[in-house]
């Protein structure tokens, strides 16, 4: 019985997924295949002025990636550190507060993020949205002219990244935690500092859940559609500038909740292929990411070639034969590089 409801949750996953992208696809096939320069449902309206589908969501996959990517930049580095001050330099009231708190983060609305990049973030980005723009202008990122009203992907992606903290930092968080004791003794007793035992110790033994964590933390980043709407002044086109108004990219997401409603029977086709594509670039991200997952071991470290039998047993052989001296040496080194402790 057990092993039936295991194996039905499995199936029945499958089915979900299955049916989600078979309604994506039967959905949007019609105006992927559609004339969009005679069709007069598309030639106007939000498809307007495209040749067709691809030309039309190019640029919303761009600005969809574009935006996700430097949320995670900002994002990312802030929430390991969140995870590692939690799990190993704060004192366990705090940690146990902390932890409380950036989990909290997690069950505040999209909108509210949304509202609260417009009213507290983008003012707050003004002086240093024109402080990069005078002074860094010479690189393309930040040059253009800057917005006086703050509607940037700057803000955007800063508000993107607080809302994937949560994600990254409670992943993080109990992967630091499941760290060997052993690893992390055996480290400090060999002179290591606190710094060195987790760089030595702790990170490479977390690193396959680290990349997993921030990953999934770019998928809520992908998905994102109510604050980027709200933020960030869009047109679809291809822009790389994060200070500039009117002229940013648009992601899918948020072109979807912004058009759905005025647009016609096979424009609203038009944009679920928008949202195809989407799946498809979320299905992508998770077969990275369980790729990465499944070429690191245990520890983190890639995996390697069992050493041989012979090499594994003749130094204990030696050992045994009364061998001292430089083979004693060697054999406890050899020893030691196979013992769980010593790899650490």
């Amino acid at each position: 019985m057990f092993f039936g409801l295991s194996f039905g949750s499995a199936a029945f996953i499958m089915v979900i997924l299955a049916a989600v992208a078979i309604f994506l696809i039967v959905q949007a096939v019609p105006a992927i295949t559609a004339d969009w320069k005679s069709d007069p449902s598309l030639s106007t309206g939000p498809t307007g002025g495209y040749a067709n589908f691809w030309t039309y969501v190019g640029p919303l996959i761009w600005g969809t990636i574009w935006v996700s990517a430097i949320a995670l930049v900002i994002g990312a580095p802030i929430a390991i550190g969140i995870a590692l001050f939690i799990s190993h330099y704060a004192p366990r009231r705090i940690a146990g507060v902390l932890g409380y708190l950036v989990d909290l983060l997690a069950a505040v609305p999209s909108i509210v993020f949304g509202l609260w990049g417009i009213i507290v973030i983008r003012p707050l980005l003004l002086p240093l949205t024109g402080w990069l723009n005078h002074h860094l202008g010479w690189i393309p990122i930040f040059a253009g002219e800057a917005s006086s009203t703050g509607s940037t992907i700057l803000a955007g992606a800063v508000v993107l990244a607080v809302m994937i903290l949560p994600i990254i930092s409670s992943i993080t968080r109990e992967v630091f935690l499941q760290t060997p004791r052993l690893h992390e003794e055996a480290a400090l007793a060999l002179g290591a500092t606190k710094w060195e035992m987790i760089r030595l110790a702790v990170f490479p033994y977390a690193r396959s859940g680290v990349v997993s964590a921030t990953l999934l933390g770019l998928g809520r980043a992908l998905g994102e559609t109510m604050a980027i709407a709200l933020i960030i002044s869009p047109s679809i086109g291809f822009s790389i500038k994060l200070l500039t108004e009117g002229a940013n990219s648009q992601t899918i997401a948020a072109n979807i909740a912004l058009n759905f409603p005025i647009a016609n029977a096979l424009q609203r086709e038009a944009l679920i292929g928008t949202g195809l594509m989407l799946f498809v670039i979320s299905l992508a991200v998770n077969m990275v990411a369980r790729l990465i997952v499944s070429r690191t071991g245990n520890a983190g470290t890639k995996k390697k070639r069992k050493r041989p039998v012979e090499a594994a047993t003749a130094v204990p052989m030696a050992a045994a034969t009364g061998v001292a001296g430089v083979s004693g040496v060697s054999g406890v080194s050899s020893i030691a590089d196979t013992s769980e402790g010593a790899s650490a």
